[in-house]
Order: structure tokens, then sequence, then C-alpha cells
């Protein structure tokens, strides 16, 4: 067993034990859920080379079902088929446009919102291309179970431009991509996202 399959046997006993959390009622086992959290952020600290003081504060208390976290992304194309993309300022590469879903906007929403934000391009979303669980994808091991949801983009205006948190954006051809934010996108999805992009089947990839 490698260490993501390891990394995500953690993080369905962290589920299961919030889970516990959430609609026990015995104080003994609400004892055993606690312990058996910390001992699941124990090996997750291990695993993914992490303080637990780090982990502790990433984790807010889960007073609800435990859920995947929703990572939503646009795929924008220009004029001449080369692909929106913006360079991280965490780890310096690059990805398509996207972060976390916001409360209080719909994905669609969201999807433009970023877009706007990280390249100052602006966007309407026209439709779904892909739901991925990023675990079936061979991205690098992470201490949160995330899906991704990824919207076709069409340009309408704005200009060209890194956002506050961005080092860079640009527009890169499908055979001369950058050094990818792996933790991100993959090279595989985007060749498929561009594919799905030109499909008139309006087709959508999932998991």
């Amino acid at each position: 067993m490698d260490s993501k399959e390891q990394l995500n046997l953690v993080k369905r006993i962290k589920a299961i034990s919030e889970t516990g959390l959430v609609y026990a009622q015995d104080p003994y086992d609400r004892e055993r859920y606690e312990e058996l959290k910390d001992i699941s952020l124990q090996l997750m600290a291990q695993l993914g080379n992490v303080p637990m003081e780090v982990l502790k504060d990433f984790f807010l208390p889960q007073d609800d079902y435990p859920t995947p976290k929703v990572d939503v992304r646009a795929f924008v194309l220009n004029e001449k088929d080369e692909i929106l993309m913006a360079r991280e300022s965490i780890d310096g590469k690059w990805t398509i446009p996207g972060g976390w879903a916001d409360i209080g906007s719909t994905p669609s929403e969201t999807a433009v919102k970023e877009v706007k934000e990280e390249t100052g391009i602006e966007v309407d979303a026209m439709r779904l291309l892909a739901v991925y669980d990023k675990q079936a994808h061979p991205h690098p091991p992470a201490p949160i179970y995330v899906y991704k949801l990824i919207f076709l983009c069409q340009m309408k205006g704005g200009e060209l431009q890194a956002g506050f948190d961005m080092l860079d954006a640009g527009f890169f051809p499908l055979d001369q991509l950058p050094e990818l934010s792996e933790e991100r996108i993959l090279e595989e999805q985007i060749i498929a996202l561009f594919k799905n992009s030109k499909s008139t089947e309006s087709k959508v990839y999932f998991d």
C-alpha cells in the first residue's frame, strides 16, 4: 500500500470519528471518537510530514456530517485555442483559474469570479465539463477530500493581468503547457478538458 492509499484510509478514519462526534450522546462514546480523531491527525501528520499544530489549526471542529470540500475551476480558451492559466504564488507553478466554492455563490458564479480575480479576464460560464474526485486521479497526497467542478467559460472582455495572490497569468497552447501545479490540475485532465470543450455532445466527465 502506497502513501496515498494510506492517507485515504486515515481520512476515512477521521471522517468516521467526526460523524461519531456529531451523533454520539454517550460521553464515553464521545471520548473514544475524540481519541480516534486525534490518532487520525497524528497519522496524517506523519504521512504528510506536517506538524500536528498545523493540522489542528487547519481542521475546524466538525459540528455536522463531514463531506468533501469543493474546488471550482474554469477552462477558458482564446481565439487561438490557447488555454488561460494562472501562476500560483504558493508553489510558482501554473493551473487553470479556480478555488474553493463560496457559500452564497453558485458553482458557475464562483468559476466566473475566480477567473476575473486571478487573471483579469471576464467570462461567462457555458457548461459543466467535469466533476472529478481528486482522490481518483494521481494528484499529490493531500489532507482533505476534494471534489473538483470544472466549467467551460467563454471570454467576453477584461484585460489579462495577474491577480493580487497570483504571480502571473497567460495563455498557453495545449502542446506547450507550463510546469503545472499538480495539486490543482494535471496534464491529462487538461487534455481531456480540451477535447470535451471541442465536443458537440455536451458530455460531462465524472469521477
